[in-house]
């Protein structure tokens, strides 16, 4: 699938309210299962062997984003981080499928399966913290588990790509999805719309989920290091500037590198959006950013 048709996906998920569309139950919170054909890990993740270095001694957690799995989301930055020395770690959550589809569980169940995994990995490699990357959702729904599921004291930094703390007014369904609700609707779109995508109106500004993330004091916890990436192009986070956090290093990737084009998707493929993480995993080895010039679109292979 390339980005168009990924797009396409999410906005039809959300506004076609009683599509027939069968899904699987989702699956209760747990760790996740032995790597399988249906859902492989990217290359560099998931060797339950690697022993953290003196230089990296958290493990790097990747959490993909709405529509995507770990194989597709993370096909790019999971080797490059691993090559870098990090012991790299990744899960598909929230998913139905085959084919294997992620992030459509309410977020805070896939909340409680981050937990696990992050459980498993710090079981795994004797990690006291880990430093989680996250990808749209995946920069989204990991904070649940910070500020309301105990993450705060498992979590050392934590980076956020294409981020959406004010929630999204895409194709201006935040505003249907509240028109529905002031008109009695939102039985309806609950009963035909949630099954499909537990996580999908979630997203929407105003939604009940950003209320409470955004509440006492806002999502920032004490004690995590955050960093979120930004890029003007986004064409799903409307607006891009949804994603400033406060309390955070905020990037918006074309402050310093005016060519660089990526778009929502393209961010996870792209070299400058690397070098701002591996920056954010390592501060005080910190590199100056080289720009170079990227296109809009991601990889099409990384995208199917």
């Amino acid at each position: 699938m390339g980005r168009r048709g990924r797009i396409a996906g999410i906005v039809a998920a959300l506004a076609v309210a009683g599509a027939l569309v069968a899904v699987a139950p989702m699956a209760e919170a747990s760790p996740p299962p032995a790597p399988n054909v249906l859902d492989p890990s990217p290359p560099g993740s998931n060797d339950w062997s690697c022993e953290p270095s003196e230089a990296h001694p958290n493990p790097v957690v990747l959490v993909h984003g709405l529509s995507a799995n770990q194989a597709n989301n993370w096909g790019y930055i999971a080797p490059q981080l691993a090559g870098a020395g990090y012991c790299v770690f990744s899960l598909t959550y929230g998913a139905s499928g085959p084919p294997t589809v992620g992030g459509l569980a309410p977020m805070e169940q896939s909340a409680e399966q981050l937990s696990a995994f992050v459980d498993r990995v710090r079981d795994a490699t004797g990690a006291a913290k880990v430093d989680i990357v996250g990808h749209s959702e995946g920069s989204l729904m990991p904070d649940y588990y910070v500020k309301f599921l105990g993450g705060a004291e498992k979590v050392d930094r934590y980076v956020g790509m294409t981020p959406l703390w004010d929630g999204t007014e895409t194709a201006g369904l935040a505003l249907l999805n509240r028109t529905g609700q002031q008109l009695g609707l939102d039985p309806v779109l609950r009963a035909s719309l949630d099954p499909v995508c537990g996580s999908c109106r979630q997203f929407l500004t105003g939604s009940d989920f950003l209320k409470k993330l955004n509440s006492d004091g806002g999502p920032a916890v004490e004690g995590v290091t955050y960093t979120m990436i930004l890029t003007r192009y986004d064409e799903l986070v409307v607006p891009y500037t949804s994603g400033l956090l406060d309390g955070a290093t905020n990037i918006v990737l074309q402050d310093g590198c005016p060519t660089d084009l990526a778009e929502h998707v393209a961010v996870a493929f792209d070299p400058v959006t690397l070098q701002h993480i591996r920056n954010a995993l390592d501060p005080d080895h910190a590199t100056p950013v080289r720009c170079t010039p990227v296109g809009p679109d991601a990889p099409t292979a990384a995208t199917s």
